[in-house]
């Protein structure tokens, strides 16, 4: 997943939370990055159609930048699934974000054959804890 799926899956997760824009503030702590970076990275994304943004207001995804956040968001559940189902890793979540920005298309389709994903996938995710809703279920 690269760089620009990262924002845009931020950018969504939080207009999920917040009903309505991202703020380059909520968005440069989510992405652990600063409001300028936020900033230069909205402008590449607005000059691709990717995002719509208003000054003062924040980021929305525009219809193609909802379709990448939610592919990326369903890379990112592979990942959850496949180290914590397949790998048994404890701190699944954590090796997942680490791994998340490296994991590119081909990867994710390959291990999304070796994992039992959900079929509501990537409904199930938890914008607010920023995970796969079901696996905390299960984890439980």
């Amino acid at each position: 997943m690269n760089t620009a799926d990262q924002y845009l899956k931020a950018i969504y997760l939080v207009q999920q939370i917040e009903a309505g824009p991202a703020s380059t503030g909520q968005l440069a702590d989510r992405l652990e990055v600063s409001p300028a970076s936020v900033n230069e990275m909205i402008g590449k994304l607005e000059e691709r159609g990717l995002v719509e943004h208003e000054k003062y207001k924040g980021a929305s995804v525009t219809r193609e930048g909802e379709r990448r956040a939610t592919d990326a968001i369903q890379t990112y559940c592979v990942l959850e699934r496949f180290l914590r189902n397949v790998l048994d890793v404890d701190d699944f979540r954590a090796e997942a974000r680490q791994l998340e920005p490296v994991i590119d298309d081909t990867v994710a389709d390959r291990l999304d054959m070796i994992i039992d994903r959900e079929p509501d996938c990537p409904d199930c995710f938890d914008a607010e804890a920023d995970a796969c809703g079901l696996l905390e279920i299960e984890s439980d």
